[in-house]
C-alpha cells in the first residue's frame, strides 16, 4: 500500500524537468539544428586572445631577426673603419 502513494507523488524537480522536455521537444527540428550549429561554431571559434597571442609571437620574432642583423651588420661595419684607420 504505501508503494502505491509513493509512486504517484513526484518531485517538483521532476515536474520541472519534464515540463521542459515538452516545451524543448515542441520546437522543430531545423531549429534545434541550428541552436546547435551555432553553439558548435561558438565553441570552435578562434578568440581574440589566440589571434593577439599569435600576432604578438610573429613580432617578436620579426624584432628578433632585425635586433640580429642590425647587431650584425653594426659590428662588421665598425670593424671595417677599425682597418681604415690603421
Amino acid at each position: 500500500m504505501g508503494k502505491k502513494d509513493a509512486s504517484t507523488i513526484k518531485l517538483p524537480v521532476d515536474q520541472y524537468r519534464k515540463q521542459i522536455g515538452k516545451q524543448d521537444y515542441k520546437k522543430t527540428k531545423p531549429i534545434l539544428r541550428a541552436t546547435k550549429l551555432k553553439a558548435e561554431a561558438k565553441k570552435t571559434a578562434i578568440g581574440i586572445k589566440e589571434v593577439g597571442l599569435v600576432l604578438a609571437a610573429i613580432l617578436a620574432l620579426l624584432l628578433a631577426f632585425y635586433a640580429f642583423f642590425y647587431l650584425r651588420l653594426t659590428t662588421d661595419a665598425d670593424a671595417d673603419l677599425d682597418h681604415d684607420e690603421v
